[in-house]
């Protein structure tokens, strides 16, 4: 199993924390990567939802990861369940071919096996697809799904998932073990309403863009776009993080990895206004009321769900009594459940 992290770099005593960091997890990289291959193993590529706009371009998102030849995993690296999806060995510096809309595109994975590039797609809006393939191997190539945003669009939707969409309590060690190795992902419980809230939005708002941004790893992607398609969520992209060594220290920081990906949504869409929605546990208030003040003109309102008197236990031990604010300049609303929160999304205009 290998960690990802960032190669920038920083002053003082923390750039030798990130450089011994970074030496520690390429040394196990070759190490471990190196035999593999020797015991015959061979590149694939997992790919991602990604997203684009009409006319002008699409993010391709993807993974490159070394599984046994001739295996099921060979043939299907995506569908990676329980335990497995956190023991795969990523593959650094391998050619993959992305084609999207007829046009061919030759880039490498990075350091630790990521694809992540925008490239230039003359796609109508809708649902496209971008066919990826390992240069030099026999393999099969693989599909990433694109969600294509209409040129003329003018509303976002962006979605935190742990306990926001999906029940999970994931601060608490031994829940978020049982989450990610032990419980079937079937057993996993919606946030009661939260579907039917999106649902009730899209509804008022067909050209609204659902982008699911969360801390989780990207091991769990696939367990997540089938939780989402399970409980009737709407589909989109999920934007999520990697486990392991930053330029600040060993463990990559959630709030950061939120922070810049909201500031990236902005950026790739200059014409949407966006609801921001997440739950008073992990900062998601002081996050999207950063966003708020840095964009003012381009956050629309902000729904926070707050977590139960059990939920707050489990999470922090006790129950946690700090008010969690979204903050001025955001039109913000909270609720329980989905329920309450639609009543808040009525509220604040949301609905009609």
């Amino acid at each position: 199993m290998c960690f990802a992290g960032s190669m920038s770099r920083e002053p003082g005593p923390v750039e030798r924390v990130d450089h011994l960091a970074i030496r520690a997890e390429d040394a196990v990289q070759r190490l471990v990567g190196g035999g593999l291959r020797r015991a015959g193993w061979v590149p694939r590529v997992v790919a991602h939802v990604g997203y684009g706009l009409e006319g002008a371009w699409v993010r391709v998102l993807g993974r490159v990861v070394l599984v046994p030849e001739d295996s099921l995993a060979a043939r299907h690296p995506e569908d990676a369940r329980g335990w497995r999806r956190f023991v795969t060995q990523s593959a650094a510096g391998v050619p993959v071919t992305i084609e999207v809309g007829g046009v061919r595109t030759r880039v490498e994975s990075d350091r630790e096996g990521y694809l992540d590039v925008r490239l230039p797609a003359d796609l109508p809006p809708g649902w496209a697809t971008a066919r990826l393939a390992v240069e030099g191997h026999d393999g099969p190539e693989t599909t990433a799904q694109l969600r294509v945003v209409a040129a003329d669009a003018r509303h976002g939707l962006v979605s935190d998932i742990d306990d926001t969409v999906m029940i999970t309590m994931l601060p608490r060690p031994l829940v978020a073990f049982r989450n990610a190795f032990v419980t079937r992902e079937v057993d996993r419980l919606p946030v009661p309403g939260m579907a039917g809230l999106y649902r009730d939005l899209l509804a008022h708002r067909p050209d609204t863009f659902v982008v699911y941004l969360s801390t989780g790893a990207w091991n769990v992607a696939g367990a997540i776009g089938r939780f989402l398609a399970r409980h009737d969520y709407p589909p989109g992209p999920a934007l999520l993080t990697d486990w392991g060594p930053t330029p600040r220290g060993w463990f990559r920081s959630g709030q950061r990895h939120k922070t810049t990906g909201l500031r990236r949504l902005v950026e790739d869409f200059p014409q949407l206004r966006w609801v921001l929605v997440g739950d008073d546990g992990q900062h998601d208030p002081e996050i999207y009321a950063e966003a708020a003040a840095e964009h003012p003109d381009r956050v629309e309102a902000v729904l926070i769900r707050r977590l139960s008197l059990g939920e707050q236990v489990a999470r922090y031990g006790h129950l946690d009594t700090r008010a969690q604010e979204a903050g001025p300049g955001a039109a913000t609303g909270y609720g329980d459940d989905g329920d309450e929160l639609r009543v808040e999304a009525q509220r604040l205009g949301l609905l009609g």
